[in-house]
Formats: structure tokens, sequence, C-alpha cells
């Protein structure tokens, strides 16, 4: 099932990351009155009624300026915009309606994307409504009154939103293809890597067109199997700005994650693993997903015999949140160790959906805790009763326990660290929850 992406577009300093941190439930984005602050699109994940969809925070759109942070900023609201299922479009009842609002509304409409007009700092309803209906003027239907400040016409702007995801965000989606998103920084070879399966295998079975999602989907056939590659390599801009770049990178990675069974991280070999790749690695991992990390351009290294071992030190060093993901040496541009893309993505798959029976797992629960015994805290000590898996994608488990206060996060680590050595779960992350239950 694939979250929705919403797009929040604007020009600058008509409220939007007010609106953003309402709606995240989180002081994320940085609120400040001048022009141009939110240059870092941010995004979080909202449920509203039955809802789950991804919001994304954009810089302002300024139509006609030529100051290269807000004309980079109107690129970063494009790609939200062609990334985006619905738009909120948000204006500013206060500066009332003008030029550049017609100008974005004209962009926006070019998008065929639907559109939520939101007039902001509504604050009171009885004083703004006349100056609200002056929005009618946009032409792109009713504008919804808001005070995203007083937190103010909040749910009718939501139930507006949602009425447009259609039964896909609600239900599970038929395909059963297993998906894979080739995901990291631009001109790391993630084109290259698909372009060398597919010229290797020669049974392309389709080439669909970036769905609502600006990427390319590609299916692949090897060994009877069928399978989905969500390309984020669409990405060719000359604008060099390094944050400009990150941002985008971002943007295209939620979205392709949130449809993949098992992301691929590629990293470039001359390079080495950079902070940013750590931040795209960090979004699959917060979604759950399957993960491989593919050293790509592995051919023009100069290498010794410790080379391997110390590029392997050095990304579980920075990933070190992902000790789970499975790593490859590749090169994409004379086809080493690409084939054995396809057994660590079939291996990653089942693991991720792996079951284990309850049995088995208080087994080793009972064993883990008679090798290491469980903390205590002024003389109470964290007893664990009961261990059972309750999901899979990834597989996720819950623990009874005595007092949740007691079990700490090393603990925890210690009974994943246990359930991966019966039974691997190599490439996919294992998620706990923790449960409280009375002592009779």
């Amino acid at each position: 099932m694939s979250r929705p992406v919403v797009a929040i577009v604007g020009r600058p300093n008509v409220g939007k990351s007010t609106l953003f941190n309402v709606l995240a439930g989180d002081k994320i984005s940085i609120v400040q009155d001048t022009p141009g602050v939110t240059r870092d699109r941010i995004y979080a994940d909202v449920t509203w009624l039955n809802y789950n969809f991804t919001i994304v925070d954009t810089g302002g759109i300024e139509p006609e300026s030529n100051d290269i942070i807000l004309k980079s900023m109107r690129e970063q609201a494009e790609i939200a915009i062609a990334t985006a299922d619905v738009i909120m479009f948000i204006t500013d009842v206060r500066q009332g309606l003008v030029d550049s609002d017609g100008k974005v509304a004209d962009m926006l409409r070019r998008s065929g994307k639907p559109i939520v007009l939101v007039v902001n700092k509504v604050d009171s309803f009885e004083k703004y409504m006349p100056d609200v209906y002056e929005f009618y003027n946009l032409g792109l239907g009713d504008p919804q009154p808001i005070s995203a400040a007083s937190m103010l016409g909040i749910g009718d702007m939501l139930d507006q939103v949602v009425q447009y995801f259609g039964e896909n965000a609600t239900t599970e989606d038929s395909d059963e293809r297993p998906r894979i998103a080739i995901i990291g920084k631009p001109n790391v070879g993630k084109s290259s890597i698909i372009n060398k399966l597919l010229g290797e295998e020669r049974v392309i079975v389709s080439d669909i067109a970036g769905t609502t999602r600006d990427a390319i989907d590609t299916s692949i056939k090897r060994n009877g199997t069928e399978y989905v590659f969500i390309d984020t390599a669409g990405l060719r801009r000359k604008n060099k700005i390094k944050e400009e770049i990150e941002r985008y990178s971002i943007i295209r990675t939620v979205s392709a994650v949130e449809r993949c069974n098992v992301a691929v991280l590629v990293i470039d070999a001359s390079e080495g693993i950079t902070d940013q790749d750590t931040k795209i690695a960090g979004i699959a991992h917060e979604r759950g997903k399957g993960m491989i990390i593919v050293v790509n351009k592995w051919d023009i290294v100069e290498k010794d015999d410790k080379t391997m071992n110390k590029f392997t030190q050095e990304i579980r060093q920075k990933l070190s949140y992902m000790p789970y993901a499975q790593l490859l040496f590749v090169s994409a541009k004379t086809g080493q160790r690409l084939p054995k893309l396809f057994e660590t993505i079939d291996a990653v798959i089942e693991n991720h959906s792996l079951r284990v029976a309850t049995g088995v797992l208080n087994e080793i629960m009972a064993e883990a805790v008679a090798l290491n015994q469980p903390p205590s805290d002024k003389g109470k000590r964290l007893r664990l009763y009961y261990i059972t898996q309750v999901a899979v994608k990834p597989p996720t488990f819950v623990i009874f326990v005595n007092d949740k206060e007691l079990m700490h996060f090393s603990y925890t680590r210690y009974i994943e660290n246990k359930i991966r050595e019966a039974f691997g779960f190599s490439g996919t992350p294992l998620k706990f929850i923790i449960r409280e239950r009375k002592e009779k």
C-alpha cells in the first residue's frame, strides 16, 4: 500500500510551515517572518480519519524571481508538485489576492493534479469571510478558510484533501510483484544499474512511464519472477547548489520508498559514503523497508587486500542504525557482481515476509533471559512474560512485560540480536512493540 503524497505549496510567508507543523504534530519546519526561510523541504506522515498520507512542505514559490535561492526553491516546489497526488495551495487572507497568487494558480492548474485552495490566517470567520470570497477569482473552486496558528478549520480542510485519494489510500495494492526502489544521490549510477540489468536479461516486459510519482517503473523478468524497479534517477538539473540537489533527492526518495518492498541504496565508491547517503537510507529504515546497500563504480577504485574491509567498516559505522542491511560491491559499467543483486533481493523479500511460530519465539526469549538477566531499577526487576509476532513487512513483534519503563532500548536490541542469531532476518528491519501486563 502506497501513501498518497500531499504537497503544501504557495508564495513565501503565507504560513505553509505553520500549517505543516500543526499537521505533523511537531515543530519540524523553521517558522520565521522572512520570505524564503523554509529552504529545506521537509516531509512528515499524517493520519486523518482512515487515511494515512505524507505531507511535503515546500519553499515558497516566487513565479518570476531571478534570486538564485528563490529560483531554486521554485524548482523544488515544481518537483514536489510533480510528485504529489494532491496539492494544497496556501494563500494569505491578510495580504489579500495578489498577482503572484494568480501566477502560482496557473502553474498548479497545468500540473493537472487535484488542488485544494486554502486561505490561511482567518483568525475570525466573522471578520474575514468577506475577504475569503475574493479568492474565488482564482478559479480553483471553494476556498477553505483556516487559521493554522489558531488551529481553526483544519478538519474541514483535511476532509477536502482526503476526498481526492480514492480507494487506493485505504486498500492494499493488489499488485503482488516485488517492487524495488533504486535510491541514492544523483549521478551515483542508479540508471546505469537498471540499464545493465535490462541489457543482460533482454526481457523487458513493459516500460511504464512515470505514474503519478515522477519516477520510471521498469519491469524486468528473471527466472520466471517479474520485478518492478522504481528508478528515482530522473534528475537531470544543471543547478549545482548542494543543498538544492539534496532536497530533490529526498522528495524523490520518499515517494519511491513508499511504493517499494526493498530499497537499494546506491553509493558511489569513488566518493565513499556521505551524510546525504545516510539521510536517504534513513527514509527507508523509518518506513520499515528491506534494505540493500550497493557500492557502485567498484571497478575504478584502487584496491589492495584491505580496501573492501575498510569500505565495509566505514559504511557500517555511518549506518549503525541498520546493521541488518545487505552489502554488495558492484560495477554497473562492467556488470561485475550485478547478477548477485537478484539473489540478494529474493533473500531480503523472503526475510521481510518471514513469520516465526510463537512457541519458538518464546523459547528463544527464555534462553536469552537466562543468559542475560533483565535490568532492574530501585529494586524492581523487568520481567518478560511473552512474545509473539503480529505482522510482516517488516516483521513486527509484541513483547509483554511487567513495566515498560524498565525495558531499555539496549535490552530490546539484545532480544532482537538473539532472534536474528536464530533466524537471520538479513536485509530487513525488525520492529518491537512493548506492552505492559500487570502481574497476577
